[in-house]
């Protein structure tokens, strides 16, 4: 009786070892993704680029919480959509290298959603800037 539970422990252990092992490498191939989307997309970096003048921004201009909190939703919506859109542009060149009609759609509306997620996310980034930016020129 007391084998089997030094085997189950040992066999528990190994199997959280794995498990741990599995959990760490899946952060390791989502970072190689975020890092591979930021080499290979040029988008990726204009995304980049407009979250840092935000956050410099957001600085200089003491944005509240709560608007830190919707600024940084805004960044990973947009960072994302623009991740899936790359990773959808992707499998559908390997599925379909050659030119065809319902891969452009595939392409285009994927490119699409990012497009409108900028949007959105300017409108709103406006929302919130504009009116400290105009008190800012006003009292000068």
């Amino acid at each position: 009786m007391e084998k089997r539970k030094r085997e189950s422990k040992i066999k528990t252990k190994a199997e959280a070892k794995k498990k741990s092992k599995k959990l760490i490498n899946s952060f390791k191939y989502a970072i190689c993704g975020i890092i591979t989307g930021f080499k290979e997309e040029k988008n990726m970096r204009i995304h980049t680029l407009a979250v840092i003048i935000v956050i410099t921004l957001g600085i200089v201009l003491k944005i509240s919480k709560t608007e830190w909190i919707i600024c940084l939703i805004l960044f990973g919506t947009v960072i994302s959509a623009e991740l899936l859109n790359t990773a959808i542009e992707t499998v559908v060149d390997i599925a379909m290298p050659e030119i065809n009609e319902k891969a452009k759609i595939a392409k285009d509306v994927s490119a699409g959603a990012v497009l409108i997620q900028a949007i959105i996310s300017a409108i709103i980034g406006i929302i919130i800037f504009a009116p400290k930016i105009v008190a800012i020129l006003i009292h000068q």
